[in-house]
């Protein structure tokens, strides 16, 4: 295992030291340089994400990952159930649970699991929940940290632009609110006073600013209860380069070209990367994270070194110290962005630290 630098300034994380002294590691330096694309980069992104532009300004997807089917049936031996439910027919939104085997033997206890509302990666343009890396993922989420998790299906851009991905998440989090009794494995094994919003890269964008508007309407989510942010290497970017992106300009599992592009397909026509959608620091941002602070929600940031987006993440983690949010921030050294999706060791010790941090908050 590699090691870890760990920022943090709350106390409630057990064993976790306050580590500001190793930050100069990840210390931002913003050059003076605006650049708003990287056309000195070899790197096609076009060819790199294996897409086309068309003249309507959608896209076409070259390459169809393979999809799974959900597995519901009680006697098959595996070791989560999972299930797909439909959200909203006419924009194809929906959500696939999984449930872990071993709720099942708890009935009679009446025993309440975490619930975990994910969404998934690929730079708001590509990928499903039933894309298979991220159905394994959520498979071995829910085994390893016990949990409930649900995988919603958004819309990608650039046919739907954000903000939609971001409606699309706040009406999953109502359908949640509703179907309390009304979905079976929800309504008996999902504890909704303990529930975490969950992503990974663009997801992990999805869940902050998910995550922003459900504190700001939190009232209206009861009897769903948010108790925090899991923000896996989330997708943040800006105008102005950071020492980071600068280091790994052409990085080979996240070139900062097609970090550029997957931007330009995805945010409302007109912007550029300052706009707070991409750009946590910009425009009405910062103010916003208040209501999580009033809220009391406790936020866990992961990411590593190797991935060109981990000053912009580790810029995150600052600000939400400086508003005193309670916040755990995770860095490890070396690696890259989006190694949890490729890589089942690595996957499993973003487990191990999810749980952690879950348990820490019940102690």
């Amino acid at each position: 295992m590699s090691p870890m630098i760990s920022i943090s300034r709350s106390n409630f994380f057990c064993g976790l030291t306050i580590a500001f002294s190793l930050c100069f590691l990840y210390t931002l330096n913003y050059p003076n340089t605006t650049q708003s694309s990287s056309k000195n980069s070899p790197i096609d992104p076009y060819k790199k994400l294996h897409i086309i532009l068309n003249p309507n300004a959608t896209i076409t997807r070259l390459i169809q990952t393979p999809h799974v089917p959900p597995s519901s049936h009680p006697n098959l031996p595996i070791p989560v159930l999972s299930k797909d439910v439909t959200i909203n027919q006419s924009k194809n939104t929906w959500v696939r649970v999984f449930l872990p085997r071993n709720a099942l033997n708890h009935t009679s206890s009446r025993r309440r699991l975490p619930l975990v509302v994910f969404f998934h990666g690929g730079g708001f343009i590509l990928l499903s929940a039933a894309t298979r890396i991220f159905h394994q993922f959520c498979v071995n989420m829910a085994n390893d940290i016990e949990a409930v998790v649900v995988s919603v299906e958004y819309r990608l851009a650039p046919e739907n632009r954000l903000p939609e991905a971001y409606d699309d998440a706040m009406e999953a989090l109502h359908w949640i609110r509703i179907s309390q009794q009304e979905e079976d494995w929800l309504a008996r094994y999902a504890d909704y006073s303990n529930c975490f919003l969950m992503g990974s890269s663009a997801g992990g964008n999805i869940a902050y600013h998910a995550g922003l508007r459900a504190a700001a309407e939190a009232d209206h989510l009861l009897p769903l209860k948010i108790a925090g942010l899991i923000l896996v290497q989330p997708f943040f970017g800006g105008v102005r380069m950071t020492a980071s992106e600068l280091r790994l300009l052409n990085d080979r599992a996240l070139p900062l070209s097609v970090a550029y592009l997957m931007w330009n397909l995805s945010l409302p026509v007109g912007v550029d990367r300052d706009h707070e959608y991409c750009n946590p620091m910009a425009g009405n941002g910062p103010k916003q994270l208040d209501n999580i602070r009033q809220l009391g929600w406790q936020v866990l940031v992961t990411g590593c070194d190797g991935d060109p987006l981990v000053d912009r993440q580790i810029e995150v983690v600052r600000l939400m110290l400086e508003k005193d949010l309670q916040v755990v921030g995770s860095f490890d050294v070396g690696d890259y962005h989006g190694i949890q999706d490729r890589e089942p060791l690595k996957a499993k010790q973003v487990y191990g630290v999810i749980k952690n941090f879950m348990s820490s908050m019940s102690a």
